[in-house]
């Protein structure tokens, strides 16, 4: 008889082989417990914590939908808006431009009042006496209507170079009135300083003579050849009076 004991199987023990035989219930339950243990593998592989944003340069603009300020609303005026609401009149003793329509309108009424684009400026002759120089500034109707002029109109002298000399003229008293012109006739203004020579004044000698008709914005342009004018010191001012019928002659 062989002497080596032979293997008895363990009537408790479960055979290894055999465990395809389990119940359905136990698979199961193995099954799961594979799951489980996937799923546990699968997030720690994942728990590499992301990177931060990077930043990049430059100002952020306003979020979609932001209701605050928005580009372009500040409200500022640009510079070619504010130059385009300022007018200019340029030429020798004329306005240049058409004339308005408001004073198209009044011509068939024979009325209202003249604009720049109706009139012409010059300088009369001088008429010196007791120490003052006297020029009339004289402004023709040269439309095809009566219309009229009232109270100072503006001067100012200039240089070549359209800067002005001295301070604006002074207005010197007097009552306003209505003046009609009817085409072809003229106002005027005189336009009234001391004899540099005699004050003491600083002079100039003006290139330009730049005159404003009553009420009017746009100016007219007049060569001045009236010589030196007091600009600064001891009695250096120029005065306008009120305009009157006629050329001052």
């Amino acid at each position: 008889m062989s002497t080596f004991p032979r293997w008895v199987a363990n009537p408790d023990r479960p055979d290894p082989v055999s465990t395809h035989h389990a119940s359905p219930a136990a698979r199961r339950a193995a099954l799961l417990a594979g799951v489980a243990l996937l799923s546990l593998l699968t997030a720690c592989g994942n728990s590499t914590p992301q990177s931060a944003p990077k930043t990049l340069p430059g100002t952020a603009g306003p979020a979609s939908g932001d209701t605050g300020t928005k580009a372009g609303s500040t409200g500022a005026a640009t510079p070619a808006a504010s130059a385009s609401s300022k007018k200019t009149g340029t030429g020798t003793g004329t306005g240049t431009g058409s004339a308005p329509a408001s004073a198209s309108a009044g011509s068939a009424a024979g009325g209202g009042r003249c604009h720049t684009s109706e009139l012409r400026a010059s300088v009369g002759r001088n008429d010196p006496g007791a120490g003052q120089e006297n020029f009339p500034i004289v402004l023709t109707n040269t439309s095809g209507r009566t219309c009229t002029v009232r109270g100072y109109p503006g001067a100012a002298f200039v240089d070549a170079s359209g800067k002005q000399l001295g301070p604006d003229p002074l207005r010197s008293s007097g009552a306003p009135t209505t003046v009609a012109l009817a085409p072809g006739h003229s106002a005027w203004s005189g336009l009234t300083f001391s004899n540099p020579e005699i004050s003491g004044a600083h002079t100039a000698t003006p290139a330009s003579l730049i005159v404003t008709p009553p009420d009017e914005r746009d100016s007219l342009t007049v060569t001045w050849t009236g010589g030196k004018v007091p600009v600064s010191g001891n009695a250096s001012s120029v005065s306008l009076t009120v305009v009157r019928p006629g050329s001052g002659a």
